[in-house]
């Protein structure tokens, strides 16, 4: 058996992500097939067995796996990542967006850092322990999935078709610049609308302004706290009002106003009070003036945390420590993550660590770093070995 870290060739790995770069997987509309199809023809040819599960129409989750030889205690580890990515944005690139150019040690483009980097390290894993010859004593699986740049779309059909049912632990290949992140913050963005009554400009009295009902509900807003508690590694929620817009003309009185709102909540804050909060807020700005409103969820994330003590996060930082000479101390995340949609379902210990910058993400000239790229395939190898065993 060849030791795995002996068979990472850099321009093969560097290659790989650099096609998977080339393969436009915006979001929207997503059109992630081609992502998952290419991974699918890698993997075979290494003798990886993978499926592909058609999600809709030219989107389509990939999940593949390594079998356990002689499975511990029923370990099954799952590495996790998304296969869209965001649009390119109105900003001027240097570098071409779709081209995964190298210079000076980093690849750029969209999606090298989220988080096509942290998928193609977790494929890779995979496939240089199966080329290897490494016989894990439990399965070691990826999960590949679309839509998570706008609602977790495929990972709300893993856990719809149970298909992590029996994992035992989960490492989300988010960009972290390989720190070990064991939290991150949910998200609830919500659309606010109400509406008034028309009138002439010169008469506001005979109608009811929508846009002075929203500045009322947003002073609310403002100067509202929702119940919660301070985490030690993400602090508190925040709230940022991101598009506001009503009215027609100066001269005519609003009859409707909408808002967006990201909340970004932390562990043990309950998305269905906040909601609540915000109706009662609303009912009261509205009483007893003819106006209404109407308060529309656009996504819904929950907030993830792994307790520092947990035995699988202290095996994770042991792992990068004595086998990559990593000293690394547990963080937390301000993005939401596919775990979202995964641990309140599976309850399971989760790492986010990729080798994506998080400071690069959605960002024009988007680049990762490629030791850090490498330095990922190896910690994911080491990790499935530590936590599975090697037969």
């Amino acid at each position: 058996m060849q030791r795995v870290f002996d068979i990472l060739d850099r321009d093969e790995a560097v290659s790989f992500l650099q096609s998977l770069v080339q393969t436009e997987s915006i979001n929207p509309p997503g059109d992630e097939h081609a992502v998952a199809e290419k991974i699918e023809e890698r993997l075979a040819a290494a003798g990886v067995t993978a499926e592909m599960h058609e999600v809709q129409k030219g989107r389509t989750n990939l999940l593949a796996s390594l079998p356990g030889e002689a499975s511990i205690e029923g370990r099954v580890l799952v590495y996790s990542g998304h296969f869209d990515t965001v649009p390119l944005g109105n900003a001027s690139w240097e570098h071409e967006p779709l081209g995964g150019e190298s210079a000076k040690g980093r690849m750029y483009g969209r999606g090298t850092t989220d988080m096509k980097g942290g998928v193609a390290a977790m494929v890779l894993a995979l496939e240089y322990l199966r080329r290897s010859g490494t016989r894990l004593g439990g399965e070691l699986r990826f999960v590949g999935t679309v839509g998570e740049e706008v609602d977790g779309l495929g990972a709300h059909e893993v856990v719809k078709k149970g298909q992590m049912d029996d994992a035992t632990a989960l490492v989300v290949g988010e960009p972290s610049a390989n720190g070990a992140f064991v939290a991150h913050k949910g998200t609830l963005w919500v659309e606010v609308s109400i509406s008034g009554r028309t009138a002439h400009g010169s008469m506001p009295e005979n109608g009811v302004n929508a846009i002075d009902k929203m500045r009322h509900f947003l002073n609310w807003l403002e100067g509202h706290s929702f119940s919660h508690e301070e985490h030690p590694l993400l602090g508190g929620p925040t709230i940022n009002v991101g598009t506001i817009e009503g009215g027609v003309k100066a001269n005519v009185v609003a009859d409707g106003c909408s808002a967006t709102l990201d909340l970004r909540t932390v562990p043990g804050q309950s998305h269905e009070e906040v909601l609540s909060e915000i109706e009662r807020a609303l009912a009261e700005v509205c009483s007893s003036t003819g106006a209404s409103y109407e308060v529309r969820v656009v996504n819904d994330m929950a907030p993830v945390s792994t307790p520092e003590d947990d035995p699988f996060i202290g095996l994770c930082l042991d792992t990068a420590k004595r086998r990559l000479g990593q000293h690394l101390t547990p963080e937390g995340a301000k993005y939401y993550t596919d775990a979202s949609v995964y641990v309140p379902q599976l309850g399971l210990p989760t790492l986010i660590y990729g080798p994506g910058e998080p400071g690069m993400a959605h960002q024009p000239d988007e680049w990762i770093d490629v030791e850090k790229y490498l330095e990922g395939i190896r910690f994911y190898v080491a990790l499935a070995e530590e936590y599975l065993g090697v037969v």
